[in-house]
């Protein structure tokens, strides 16, 4: 799987845009991020019973580190411009609905980030619930997808 016939457009725009750019070497190997996903994720899973919000937030770094390994790869990253939302909008782009749970972790947490009111601090132990599951299935599927990736044109 080149990739690159799925969000072609929305990848080229993206990096026209310079939320996303090139990477090379050392650089575009995501293994070692997905490596870090899966050590996120178990920190999570370790945080839950202490800090339900805590483990929700690494639950959402582990996804967002799983699927910057999967850009990597390809030889691109994030730029501060583009920040985590170019991250979900390249990862849907790609490789469709099923990586879209990292857009809504990525609206919790700002949420919870940037607060409005005390409110938004308020959060659901299942909301935590489904991103612990969420996490795991996308660092899964990640995972699979990885060696399978080819380089940016």
């Amino acid at each position: 799987m080149s990739g690159w016939k799925t969000g072609r457009a929305e990848i080229s725009a993206l990096v026209e845009r310079g939320h996303l750019e090139r990477v090379s070497g050392d650089a575009a190997n995501g293994a070692y991020l997905l490596q870090q996903a899966r050590q996120r994720l178990a920190g999570a899973r370790a945080a839950l019973a202490a800090d339900h919000i805590g483990a929700f937030e690494l639950a959402y770094d582990a996804t967002r580190q799983a699927l910057t390994a999967l850009l990597v790869q390809q030889g691109l990253r994030p730029t501060t411009a583009g920040g985590h939302i170019a991250v979900a909008d390249a990862a849907e782009a790609q490789f469709g609905a099923s990586f879209r749970a990292f857009n809504r972790m990525r609206r919790i947490r700002n949420q919870l980030e940037y607060p409005r009111s005390t409110t938004d601090l308020d959060l659901p132990a299942a909301d935590t619930d489904h991103a612990l599951a969420d996490a795991e299935q996308i660092i899964d599927a990640a995972d699979k997808l990885l060696p399978e990736l080819g380089m940016w044109p």
